[in-house]
């Protein structure tokens, strides 16, 4: 029970921390419905080309621009954590009482809250734009669920990445070395019928398909649950494989101080 309070404190520290910096929120915010609308005029075409199989290319676009922000945002996780080195924030969570499984899975509880939050302004703005949904509101539940768990596990490898090189720059360079192929080589903007036959097969063992794909099956009414159900699944294995490696990576710190 403490580790989830302490858990629940130390999230509601970071959203305070995020609260008071309107600029930066209105960026992150600013940033993917750039893409959506950008993304949306320039290729909205491109579903006329025989075998996309979608006939809005908006529809298609919306979940795949939902799970690259979702990504992205993961992506920067460790950045916070830096700057909490840097200044000693987190040296005094250690001669705290406070839970240390809670100070990982604060910044992990963060992102889920922010995740959610950007995906329902996304989603909103993808249906003003002509965007709909047959699965209806359960679909779109289950999009920011697939957005989540997307996060979760590219959230914990940045902190442990963060936890070992202790260096912005490093984190930077590695979060674009990272992010950018992976979506690329998942459907986000591209319909998999459309693929080089080489990305469809690296595509396969790439989380963001898992994501891209569940969350957009499930808004088109597709009924292949037991598909959805399988990548979900796996995205949340992947998630537990990654709090792990968070939680070594801050157990290796605590080690070298």
């Amino acid at each position: 029970m403490n580790t989830l309070t302490h858990t629940w404190f130390m999230m509601e520290r970071l959203i305070r921390h995020l609260i008071r910096q309107p600029i930066y929120i209105g960026l992150t915010l600013f940033q993917p419905l750039i893409w959506l609308l950008l993304y949306g005029q320039l290729f909205k075409r491109v579903v006329e080309l025989p075998g996309f199989g979608a006939n809005s290319y908006i529809t298609f676009l919306t979940p795949g621009i939902v799970c690259m922000s979702a990504l992205f945002s993961s992506g920067w996780t460790g950045m916070g954590i830096i700057r909490d080195l840097q200044t000693g924030v987190i040296d005094r969570f250690l001669v705290s009482p406070a839970s240390r499984f809670a100070i990982i899975g604060g910044r992990l509880a963060n992102l889920a809250v922010t995740i959610i939050v950007q995906s329902t302004i996304l989603v909103t703005l993808g249906f003003l734009l002509g965007a709909r949904f047959p699965g209806g509101l359960l679909s779109v539940l289950v999009l920011m669920l697939c957005a989540v768990l997307l996060a979760m596990p590219f959230g914990s490898l940045s902190l442990a990445m963060a936890l070992a090189v202790r260096k912005e720059e490093s984190v930077i360079g590695a979060v674009n070395f990272i992010l950018l192929p992976l979506t690329f080589l998942s459907p986000v903007f591209m319909s998999p019928g459309l693929m080089p036959s080489w990305i469809n097969r690296v595509a396969s063992l790439n989380p963001v398909n898992w994501s891209v794909s569940a969350a957009r099956a499930a808004l088109m009414g597709n009924t292949d649950w037991a598909m959805i159900g399988f990548r979900i699944a796996s995205l949340a294995a992947f998630g537990v494989f990654g709090a792990w490696l968070a939680t070594r990576s801050f157990r290796a710190y605590q080690r070298s101080i």
